[in-house]
This record gives C-alpha cells, structure tokens and sequence, in this order.
C-alpha cells in the first residue's frame, strides 16, 4: 500500500476571507507541523480566486484540490496517486450521487451539463468537481492562462491532457452549511457558458430571423386578407401582444450581450485574480507586498 511518507508534500490552506476562526485553527495546526502553508486573502474573492491561489503556490509534481468540508474523501487521494504514478496526468473524482443536494441544486446541475456540453468548444465530465489530481505539466499550463474571471472546471477541460477517473461517494457535511445556494450555483452555469462559449449570441441571429420570417408571412396574409374581405376593426390585444413580445425578445437579447461586454470589461481592467493578505509557513508569517 502507498505510504504518503514516501512523499515529500505540502499542505496549502486557503482563508478566502472567513470570518469565523478558521484562520485561528489553521494557525494553531500550522505551528506544530511545518508542512502546512496557509494563504490569508485580504477579502473573500470566491471559490475560483481560491483555487486559483492553491494552484499558483503549489510548488509539487503533482497538485490535488480538495474541499476542507471532508465531503471528498481523503483516502481516495491514495487511489489517486497511483494512477499518477502509472502516467495519467490528470485524475477525475467523480461523485456517484447527488443525494447530498436540494432538488433544486441537483437539476440546474444537470440542466448546465447538457447545455454546456452540448454548445461549448469543450466538454466539462458531468459530476466531476474541482476535487482531482493534476501533474505539474497540467498545473504549469493553467498558470499561462491570463484571464481574470475564471471558471476552474473549464479551465481544466480545456487544457486536455491523459486522464481517468475514480468515482466516490459524497459524504454528509460534518458541521455548518453550504453558503453554495442555488442562487450562486445559477451565477456560475452562466458564468461557464459564457466563458467557453459565444452560442447564446449566435442564437439570437437565428431568432431575429426567425422573427422576422413569421411577421412577414403575417403581414402577407393580412394584405391577402384586406383585399378578399375588406378591412377589419385594429385589435388592440393582438397589436400589444406583438409589441410585448418583441420587446421581451430584444431585452433578452441585449442581456446577453451584456453578459458578454461585463466580461471585455472585466477582463480589460486587468485586476489581480487575488490578494494575499499574509502568507503563513510554519511559525514564519509573510506579509505580501
């Protein structure tokens, strides 16, 4: 069996801004053992900012995101390994259930990955999370990658490399809650579709044609209709319920091109992806510039 003393390794923690004391429990497990690297971030800058972090500070042959929430089992990092070790550059955890997720969660999920994967230049393994082992070849080339507003598990698939996959079972959350809501979960599928595809700009090209093949084919059917039978009483009801709903199509087509421009705009402002507030090794503690 794999003895992770055979390794050397490193821990690195990652205070996305908490305010509870986590960072105070970090710090007391860090003092006693030197493999330890904790990163305090000046604010919470989210979950891909974090992972982010982890991946630029991590200096091994081979980087493995985990949860600190103990719902992806460390004793699968084992099984990890040794595929590593047989040439896989990149090893999948994938959940074999949902059941640990509201209804709700469980199918923006599902809806995200077929929509996903059927209109990106990438396809994202469905139930496949940021839990996984990645080789320093695979960690160096997401490093080069220069944009700001990240979707990780994009990111991932679409550097490619040798991979396979181990299935786990999700475990209960050992105390607290999820501060990932539906609400934040939606926030990220659209993130995603819109970093790793430009399809929902495409379609509406399709839908204006659309549109305006069917309010031709009416438009000949009303001067068909006048000239056969005369000219009818204006129906008020059908004239603003062509109004409404083009005015609903062109409002919905100008959100989504904004989705698009808040991403040039983001991106060309060129902020940093995070700030580390301090860095702590050991009983070293580092303040960034």
């Amino acid at each position: 069996m794999l003895k992770l003393q055979t390794y050397h390794y490193e821990i690195i923690c990652i205070d996305d801004g908490s305010t509870d004391d986590t960072l105070a429990t970090l710090l007391r497990h860090a003092a006693h053992n030197p493999r330890i690297t904790i990163l305090e971030l000046s604010r919470n800058f989210g979950k891909e900012a974090a992972l982010t972090a982890g991946i630029d500070t991590a200096t091994g042959d081979a980087v493995i995101p985990i949860d600190a929430d103990l719902q992806h089992p460390p004793e699968l990092i084992i099984d990890m390994v040794r595929e590593w070790e047989n040439g896989i550059d990149i090893v999948l955890a994938r959940r074999t259930s949902r059941n640990t997720d509201h209804f709700v969660q469980r199918w923006i999920t599902q809806w995200f990955y077929r929509l996903h994967n059927h209109i990106s230049e990438c396809e994202i393994p469905r139930d496949v999370g940021d839990f996984r082992l990645m080789d320093k070849r695979v960690i160096e080339a997401l490093r080069h990658l220069p944009e700001r507003r990240r979707f990780m598990k994009g990111l991932f698939a679409w550097v490619g490399f040798k991979h396979t996959t181990l299935d786990f079972t999700v475990e209960s959350r050992k105390s607290g809650q999820s501060s990932f809501n539906a609400k934040r979960l939606w926030i990220l599928a659209l993130e995603g579709i819109t970093s790793f595809s430009t399809a929902p700009l495409t379609v509406w090209v399709y839908a204006g044609f659309i549109v305006a093949l069917l309010a031709l084919v009416y438009g000949c059917w009303i001067i068909i209709k006048t000239l056969l039978f005369g000219v009818d009483v204006p129906g008020y009801a059908s004239l603003l319920t062509a109004i409404l709903f083009l005015g609903g199509i062109q409002l919905m087509g100008i959100g989504i091109l904004g989705e698009y421009i808040g991403r040039i705009y983001s991106e060309s402002k060129q902020r940093p992806i995070y700030i580390i507030r301090q860095r702590h090794d050991g009983t070293q503690t580092h303040a960034e510039p």
